[in-house]
């Protein structure tokens, strides 16, 4: 879809920019991105459209979350990329040696929420688990759902075991003793396409998170979020009763952190 047939009404959800023109720096210093690359071939007129909506965007994912706004910056860890090459076909992608969240220009609606988890999913890892010594060139790239899948140590902390608790609700059964249905049926995904992806931890989770916000009733964004409850697709994501409660697995994590960094 076209970035031009992206209309505000789209959207439903508090009014943030008071319907100002923002730009890609504002981005930068509300949300405390680290940097921002804006494709060459973008134009102006693009440009601004791309910066509200990917403004409103952020905005939004701050606000179901209960955090402040500069925490979506990830302490300045997260970069950002528009219409800058990316891959025929790829709404958006995380690439985390470069710790940057691209999105096309054309392609990348509806994609922002899923690969802002991946990056969230990478950075929190080191603070979560105790994965040791990161600093090396050959050092291997963990994320957080990753550690959890292994049963890496954890780190001792109140907010730790609420995030432990997120990746339970997602990923067990209600009883903690076996895998969730919706791991048994990206399970089947990945074996009807003869592929490894729709089942990896990383990927699951992705899927959840952008899930229960599409589903969240206060916000409807279709350029964070869109196609979780397409009825071809719905089986990749969790049912509306599993998205219930990681969103409560969810905000209890975040909310506590919100208020952490507003202190």
């Amino acid at each position: 879809m076209q970035l031009s047939n992206f209309k505000y009404k789209t959207r439903k959800g508090p009014d943030y920019r008071h319907g100002e023109q923002v730009s890609f720096l504002n981005i930068k210093q509300t949300f405390g991105i680290g940097s921002i690359r804006v494709g060459s071939w973008v134009n102006s007129e693009e440009k601004d459209l791309a910066a509200n909506l990917i403004f409103d965007s952020l905005a939004d994912l701050a606000f179901f979350l209960a955090l402040p706004a500069k925490a979506i910056g990830l302490r300045g860890n997260l970069n950002l990329a528009f219409g800058t090459g990316g891959r025929k076909g790829v709404q958006a992608d995380y690439a985390p040696n470069q710790r940057e969240l691209a999105l096309a220009k054309n392609a990348g609606a509806g994609a922002l929420a899923h690969e802002f988890w991946h990056a969230f999913d990478h950075y929190i890892a080191e603070k979560a688990f105790d994965i040791g010594d990161r600093s090396g060139p050959q050092t291997k790239i963990l994320f957080a759902s990753d550690c959890w899948l292994t049963n890496t140590k954890h780190l001792p902390h109140p907010l730790n075991e609420r995030l432990l608790n997120v990746f339970d609700t997602v990923l067990l059964s209600s009883d903690g003793l076996d895998r969730h249905d919706y791991v048994s049926r990206s399970v089947k995904a990945d074996q009807a396409a003869g592929a490894n992806y729709f089942s990896q931890p990383t990927e699951m989770m992705a899927r959840a998170f952008e899930a229960v916000i599409e589903s969240c009733s206060e916000i409807e964004n279709s350029y964070l979020v869109a196609g979780t409850e397409k009825q071809d697709l719905i089986a990749l994501y969790p049912d509306m009763h599993h998205r219930q409660t990681i969103s409560d697995a969810l905000l209890a994590y975040f909310k506590p952190l919100g208020e952490a960094l507003s202190r």
